[in-house]
């Protein structure tokens, strides 16, 4: 058995329901698709995949939960900042941003919160190994 072409939902935790709503749908324009036998809020992705935001308390993590495959990251960028979207900046041995952006060979990354703390990310370039 594969899963390979199953739809696929990733689902994020928030505290605030409405106020995630309003992010994922104004800001960064995702289509909502409406409320889930479970109370998830489900917006569309590309293809069948799809996002839910679970009410739950706390449960943010520290790392990247989702990311969004762009043609052009310093329009996107200028585009989610018009939005009010905050673009995270790093300095580390690991990590360094410049103009919000880290290169990693071809690729290139910027990373924001969404109103919950849950990490998202931008990314252009090579995606596959």
């Amino acid at each position: 058995m594969s899963l390979s072409h199953n739809p696929a939902m990733t689902v994020l935790p928030v505290t605030n329901q409405d106020r995630a709503k309003v992010f994922y749908a104004e800001t960064l324009g995702l289509t909502f698709v409406g409320k889930s036998p479970d109370g998830n809020l489900v917006f569309a992705l590309d293809g069948t995949a799809t996002l839910g935001l679970m009410e739950a308390p706390g449960g943010q993590t520290d790392h990247t939960v989702m990311s969004f495959e762009v043609s052009d990251m310093d329009d996107s960028i200028n585009e989610l900042e018009k939005h009010g979207v905050h673009f995270e900046d790093y300095d580390t041995p690991d990590l360094k941003t410049v103009n919000h952006i880290a290169v990693n060979g071809t690729e290139k990354a910027a990373w924001f919160k969404d109103p919950e703390g849950n990490i998202l990310c931008l990314h252009q370039g090579a995606t596959t190994v």
